[in-house]
């Protein structure tokens, strides 16, 4: 068992977000073997869900004529309209079933407030609207973050890049995530964390 002060976040293994979801990563369920051994392995879990309202401003059908993935501007800056997906409440939304997510002991729902979009753990996309999940941490001793799940380039690396900014120590086992890879999106993600200090295992 890893010390105490040492916490895993698994981020956003949904079915949305595995193959044949609304926004599938490819891969995306090859990794809960992994993430389920190290859930045994660490005496802090944390799970993040993507949880939209159907009227989210992020959903590019809630945009008339916009295509998905094309970008437009949100008060807080740039941002990508997505295919619906993890709308509350639905099977998409749900915990890939593979993932022993009762092993959690906090789950982080994100992306509810139908005006800004959430990738980060920590914060939503404004970068100053906080989840909770920074205090929750801290109030049980932790220091030292392990970050696993979907998807490598955006919501964990938003996440580590978060976490090192609020001071953490902050890894990412690269073999327990999977990537969308938007335009090169994975490597600059990796060039970020790594600039921010964040271990890339």
């Amino acid at each position: 068992m890893r010390p105490e002060n040492e916490a895993l976040v698994v981020v956003d293994v949904q079915n949305d977000f595995c193959p044949g979801g609304a926004l599938a990563v490819a891969g995306g369920d090859a990794i809960i073997p992994e993430i389920n051994a190290l859930l045994r392995d660490y005496a802090v879990r944390v799970l993040t869900q993507d949880w939209h309202p159907a009227s989210h401003a992020s959903f590019a059908d809630n945009h008339p004529g916009a295509a998905p993935f094309s970008m437009t501007e949100m008060p807080y800056g740039p941002q990508v309209l997505w295919p619906v997906h993890c709308v509350q409440g639905t099977p998409g939304a749900a915990f890939h079933p593979g993932l022993d997510a009762d092993l959690g002991d906090l789950v982080i729902r994100k992306g509810f407030r139908p005006g800004i979009d959430s990738y980060s753990a920590f914060f939503e996309n404004d970068r100053t609207t906080p989840t909770g999940l920074d205090g929750y941490l801290r109030s049980r001793g932790v220091s030292s973050l392990m970050l696993v799940g979907l998807a490598t380039d955006f919501c964990v690396t938003y996440s580590a890049l978060d976490a090192a900014r609020l001071g953490f120590a902050v890894s990412v086992k690269m073999s327990a995530c999977r990537a969308i890879d938007l335009d090169g999106s994975l490597a600059a993600a990796c060039q970020q964390m790594m600039q921010a200090g964040v271990d890339l295992i």
